[in-house]
């Protein structure tokens, strides 16, 4: 449940005010930010190996997805903004953990994690096995999309609890649908490559890439975001509401 709760903070959904509803745009900024931070500063694999980056700067992960980083910001937002949704300490706890997951299992041990790992280990096979390349893409879509989910969705039961009885059917249908958006957006980032961003991290991010790589971010969250902006107005079973 906690991979299905689709990787958002809101796995179980809140009365929630219009400012708190636009609080969900900020991930996808933070998304949007990352890509223009790394153009303008003019940012490759040899300057992040100068700033002692190499790590996550090289490797196979980081010359086929490269942009998978945004992914990664728009995670780490996620999982930090939980505490305005449950400003006590099942948020501030959710939130450490979820920083957590999402950093280690983007990261570890090197870029893309156990994330791209999954997505890449669960396509190739399938490809491997005769399937179509566009369905072996899906598939490791949805494999990398349960992995992060897992991270935020974990996080986000931890600090908002689980819906009330009467109202889980509706939280496990958007839960489904908010997988199903992280796996689009996934999927979506990861073609990057093949439509025009081959060059990068090797090479700076041009202009012409900055403009392609912005539109793939936003197209690739903007379904994940689109869900909370449009929530419906519920209650959830959190700690206070059961004493």
């Amino acid at each position: 449940m906690s991979a299905l709760a689709g990787a958002l903070p809101g796995a179980a959904p809140v009365a929630a005010s219009r400012p708190g509803r636009l609080a969900a745009l900020i991930p996808l900024a933070a998304a949007l930010s990352a890509v223009a931070l790394v153009a303008a500063t003019g940012t490759t694999q040899r300057s992040l190996d100068a700033a002692g980056f190499g790590q996550w700067a090289y490797g196979f992960f980081a010359d086929r997805y490269p942009l998978f980083f945004p992914a990664i910001a728009y995670g780490i937002v996620r999982a930090a903004l939980l505490p305005l949704a449950a400003p006590n300490w099942r948020g501030w706890l959710g939130a450490c953990l979820g920083l957590t997951l999402v950093t280690g299992l983007s990261l570890h041990p090197t870029y893309g994690g156990l994330v791209l790992r999954a997505g890449f280990s669960v396509g190739g096979v399938a490809f491997l096995s005769g399937q179509p390349m566009a369905v072996a893409q899906g598939l490791g879509a949805v494999a990398a999309a349960f992995v992060l989910g897992f991270a935020l969705g974990f996080a986000a039961l931890v600090a908002r609890g689980l819906p009330r009885r009467g109202a889980r059917g509706r939280a496990l249908v958007r839960a489904l649908l908010r997988f199903a958006a992280l796996a689009w957006a996934l999927g979506l980032l990861a073609v990057a490559r093949d439509v025009g961003l081959s060059g990068f991290p090797r090479l700076v991010l041009s202009g012409d890439q900055a403009a392609l790589a912005l539109g793939l971010v936003l197209a690739a969250f903007l379904p994940h975001v689109t869900l909370d902006l449009v929530r419906p107005r519920a209650s959830v079973e959190s700690t206070s509401g059961r004493r």
